[in-house]
């Protein structure tokens, strides 16, 4: 069988690069060696080869770009006379006709780094994990990179990260990626099962086996079979069960309480903690031999403060599902957001989704500023608005205030604070009798407070700025 193709090896003039040659023949035996005119117009590159290598002179150099233009999913190494076209991304790098075997193995590492870090190679994949683990910080993405390359294994996998980080959410996008999608997904929290109940509730009980086994029953690995088995909060596992546990990974075979029977575990382990195991292992509070047996692969998921710039996306992708749900929705203004960035999250994306719950309550439909966010949350010093409205709205407020119903009377006999008007015959000039009493209010108000404007609007209720302005138009001084 004709084996994969992996190095392309452009030459024109043929012949006049034969140590590149033979340098390439011993690193790997299966390449082309295609001349420029072929290969620019007939031979179609290949996504399968680890790179092209354009060997021909500087007379050729727009034939040469036009190549490497053409195919930007490939990396390209191009010979000292055409260094000119490394000004182009997927130009790796030069080499001479004297080319070493070391520089060149460094060059092809870099080659496969290419390939392997090009965005979007599985579409469906990342656009999937791109709705599960929001972010485009560098962080985010070295993690959904981390998922796809061992979801198709089933190697064990070690999330680690602090509360709220999303363990949970990327050990579910490992199975969903794996070939074990169709088969369960099965959480347990190993530090909310008592201990004493811990082995029931992990590999089933024969019916007697204990007091209160009134009947048999499965346990999570038994329901997990075929699928996925997520051990969450691993690091709160006693010690005694950690022996049991180890032993089913090892032997890839379980019992249940009260039985003699050996059960397959056709299972994927997928286990998390927030813990530092590899402190709780020199402590001796957790097995080495389990801590290697658990962390094959592990991904660490990082903290929403190493991960600031993605609070926007966060965000906007937390309103979207809310609203899918048919929640309402709320917006943020761009310096409430540079406030939240600068923010340090202690609970992470769990303390950013109750924050957006508690908006979308206190601001339904509505725009949030940085004034609106909770005190903790304002890290921006910012001018915050107080509006100012018509007289004719102030008056009326008065007049309301003055003219309260019964029901506002009788509470504000109890408070002591009753207001009695008498219209005389003659009437009164209703627009001077307001000032007169506003004016005689405010005079009180600053009495009451040593002429403290803030303290004066306080007791008034009304805004700081609005007294000012009163105390500008009546005249009054402090």
């Amino acid at each position: 069988m004709q084996s994969k193709k992996r190095i392309l090896l452009i030459e024109q003039p043929s012949g006049h690069f034969d140590a590149l040659k033979s340098i390439l023949q011993f690193i790997a035996e299966d390449y082309d060696v295609v001349s420029l005119e072929k290969a620019s117009s007939q031979t179609k590159l290949k996504t399968d080869w680890k790179c092209v290598v354009l060997a021909c002179p500087n007379e050729v150099f727009e034939q040469a770009k036009q190549i490497v233009v053409d195919a930007p999913e490939l990396p390209f190494i191009v010979n000292h006379g055409l260094n000119d076209l490394e000004a182009i991304a997927n130009v790796i790098g030069s080499v001479t006709d004297e080319i070493t075997y070391p520089e060149l193995t460094q060059l092809l590492a870099h080659c496969e780094s290419y390939i392997r870090n090009k965005p979007n190679q599985n579409i469906k994949s990342a656009k999937d994990l791109l709705q599960t683990l929001v972010g485009s910080s560098s962080e985010m993405q070295s993690v959904r990179r981390m998922i796809e390359q061992v979801s198709p294994t089933d190697a064990n996998v070690l999330v680690l990260g602090e509360s709220g980080t999303g363990k949970e959410v990327v050990a579910q996008a490992i199975h969903r990626l794996s070939n074990r999608k169709t088969g369960p997904f099965v959480p347990v929290n190993c530090g909310a099962i008592p201990p004493e109940l811990l082995e029931s509730e992990l590999f089933g009980h024969e019916k007697g086996a204990f007091t209160g086994a009134i009947s048999t029953r499965k346990g999570r690995f038994e329901m997990a079979q075929g699928g996925t088995l997520f051990l969450d909060e691993i690091g709160d596992m006693p010690l005694q069960m950690q022996v049991k546990l180890l032993r089913v990974l090892q032997e890839r075979l379980f019992e249940r309480v009260g039985s003699g029977k050996a059960i397959k575990a056709d299972v994927r382990v997928v286990a998390a903690t927030h813990r530092n195991l590899e402190s709780m292992v020199n402590d001796g509070k957790f097995r080495e031999d389990l801590f290697y047996r658990l962390n094959v692969f592990p991904i660490e998921t990082p903290s929403l403060r190493e991960r600031r710039e993605d609070v926007p996306q966060l965000l906007n992708e937390l309103t979207r599902r809310l609203a899918d749900q048919g929640r309402e929705t709320v917006k943020f203004t761009d310096l409430a957001l540079q406030s939240l960035m600068e923010h340090k999250w202690a609970g992470n994306v769990r303390e950013l989704s109750n924050l957006v719950e508690r908006m979308i309550i206190l601001y339904p439909n509505q725009v949030v500023d940085v004034g609106d966010l909770p005190k903790k949350y304002q890290h921006i010093e910012i001018q915050s608005f107080e509006p100012e409205y018509p007289e004719e709205i102030l008056e009326r407020q008065a007049l309301n205030d003055l003219f309260s119903s019964d029901e506002e009377d009788d509470i504000q006999q109890e408070q002591g604070s009753q207001i009695i008007a008498y219209l005389p015959e003659e009437g009164i000039n209703l627009k001077e009798y307001l000032a007169d009493l506003e004016i005689d209010l405010i005079n009180q108000a600053l009495i009451m407070h040593t002429g403290v404007v803030a303290r004066a609007a306080e007791v008034l209720g009304i805004r700081r700025t609005t007294l000012v302005e009163k105390m500008k138009k009546y005249g009054i001084n402090q």
